[in-house]
């Protein structure tokens, strides 16, 4: 068992190394992890690890989309619902029909239900994927939103197709009406539930003496208790955690009173979603010898064939999707071609071609069990696996690879009214710091008149005031004084490399405690983030 979990943590940590080389080289790190993952499965003496496929769906999913969730913006995704929707639901459901029909005509023995099983799983793109692969290319900020609203609607409504194909399967028999009709029962029902469960949670966080370490925890049982809750009834835990998670996001301001508290729950995220991202590609490698011996009677070669064939189908679906869904709404009604700009046909083509698949669609395909209802092994549960992964690792390396020359080849430009990061960030700083003159004037003016310390406060802040005005005026001026702002970024940038050099001294000395060195050493940690934000 210790030769095993060394393995294991071996492995981890070359999945870690891959994540900073991908970082280092710009390319989507989720690329890397599929690769690595058939490296994996050629390596000698790995250990064969059978999780319970109940436990891969429990484990990985409710963090996985309720960290999706708590990203998106409400607002971005409320303002650009209809081809969210149009691509989330309508491309989820016709990639899912396609690809049944598709694999039950090219696959023998492949069924339709079997086939609306594929179509549910390698149906949602990867979030992760396509804002990992756009991350180091400039793209208008409508594609960008319409990728990630997409990426987190359309693996709810992936995974309910999944469920009732699954049932399906396992049952034999399949009611569309019935099928329909529970959809929007268990979508609906799971909304209802996570939104109640996510006013308890922000309850809690709100009015209970809740410390930084709790709220990181809590918000990491959070997902569990909202997919659990939903599922126990029935309904789709999904759903449960994709509107739980989107209304804790829009009310993070009133869950989280403290930066520390913000601070410290983002890092924990940021590190729990690596670590699931690196086990569930190390898991499809560890279980691809396995999965390859048991093709139930196909080739290794016919398999890859299936794969290519279905990777190519499913390419193919979302190109010929992406322009009736985004042109026949504005030729239909007048108010939407008067309230959006055109998109035109690269920003279309960029979206179509960011279909990269990931770690949901693999997440689904490892959690088929293994038994059906009369006990018999779980038909062609081995070839699905396979293709999944044979699907995700065609679209990560091939779209993956070619979509950043695609975008910087098309040279898009944006065409909606958008304020550049810069001026909004400095923009909202100077309410901010308007704001906090005003109640020391108002609120403190006694208190100001004999304290040195406050007198200096109120200094500080109207010092900030001009500062920061000058900064959003240089936006607007010559190259000469955008060049000013960079050397006054790199000089702060530089101060607080001696600050560092200096605590790092004052540490050697043991005049300090550390909890103390520690506290100076986040504040400096927290400037500086803020001053690399402004140069990006």
């Amino acid at each position: 068992m210790h030769y095993i979990l060394l393995q294991f943590l071996i492995l981890l940590s070359a999945t870690f190394l891959l994540i900073m080389l991908a970082k280092k080289l710009k390319i989507a790190y989720p690329l890397f992890l599929v690769i690595a993952g058939l490296v994996v499965s050629y390596i000698p003496g790995m250990p064969v690890i059978a999780m319970d496929p109940d436990l891969i769906f429990l484990i990985f999913l409710p963090p996985l989309l309720y960290e999706a969730a708590w990203y998106t913006s409400w607002n971005d995704f409320w303002k650009w619902k209809r081809p969210i929707s149009l691509l989330a639901f309508g491309l989820v459901i016709f990639t899912s029909t396609i690809v049944a029909f598709v694999s039950s005509a090219v696959i023998p023995g492949f069924t339709l239900s079997m086939g609306f099983l594929l179509g549910g799983i390698i149906s949602p793109p990867d979030a992760i994927a396509a804002t990992s692969v756009l991350k180091y290319v400039k793209i208008p900020k409508r594609i960008s939103i319409i990728l990630e609203g997409e990426s987190l609607v359309n693996d709810a409504s992936s995974l309910i197709v999944f469920r009732f194909a699954l049932a399906a399967v396992l049952t034999g028999s399949f009611s569309v009406n019935e099928a329909a009709t529970n959809f929007f029962t268990v979508t609906l029902m799971g909304i209802v539930i996570g939104l109640a469960i996510a006013h308890i949670v922000y309850l809690i966080h709100r009015f209970l003496p809740t410390t930084s370490n709790i709220d990181a925890a809590f918000t990491l049982v959070s997902p569990y208790f909202m997919y659990l809750v939903a599922e126990h009834f029935h309904f789709s835990g999904v759903m449960a955690v994709v509107s739980g998670g989107l209304f804790l996001s829009y009310r993070s301001h009133e869950v989280f009173q403290d930066g520390q508290s913000r601070l410290q729950t983002i890092n924990v995220w940021s590190t729990v979603i690596v670590i699931l991202n690196g086990l569930v590609f190390i898991l499809i490698g560890l279980e691809l010898p396995v999965i390859v011996k048991g093709l139930d009677g196909y080739s290794l070669g016919e398999a890859w064939q299936y794969g290519l064939i279905i990777s190519v189908v499913i390419i193919t679906i979302r190109m010929l999707w992406i322009y009736p869904s985004t042109f026949i709404p504005r030729w239909l009604f007048k108010s939407i071609r008067a309230s959006e700009p055109n998109p035109g046909w690269k920003g279309s083509f960029v979206i179509g071609w960011a279909g990269m698949r990931g770690v949901v669609s693999l997440a689904a395909a490892l959690s088929l069990p293994l038994l059906a209802d009369d006990g018999k092994a779980f038909p062609h549960r081995n070839l699905i696996i396979f293709i999944t992964f044979v699907v995700i690792l065609v679209t990560l390396v091939f779209q993956g690879l070619t979509l950043p020359f695609i975008v910087k080849a098309l040279k898009i430009k944006e065409i909606d009214p958008v304020v550049p990061a810069d001026q909004q960030d400095l923009g909202i700083r100077l309410r901010l710091v308007n704001q906090s003159v005003k109640r020391l004037e108002e609120h403190y003016p006694k208190e100001i008149a004999k304290s040195e310390l406050l007198q200096n406060l109120k200094e500080e802040l109207q010092n900030n005031v001009t500062i920061i005005t000058q900064r959003l005026e240089s936006l607007d001026c010559d190259q000469s004084q955008l060049s000013e702002v960079k050397m006054y970024n790199m000089v702060l940038k530089d101060l607080y490399a001696i600050q560092r050099r200096e605590l790092y001294h004052i540490r050697k000395e043991k005049a300090f405690s550390d909890e103390a060195i520690r506290k100076q050493e986040m504040q400096i940690d927290l400037a500086e983030v803020k001053v690399s934000s402004q140069n990006d």
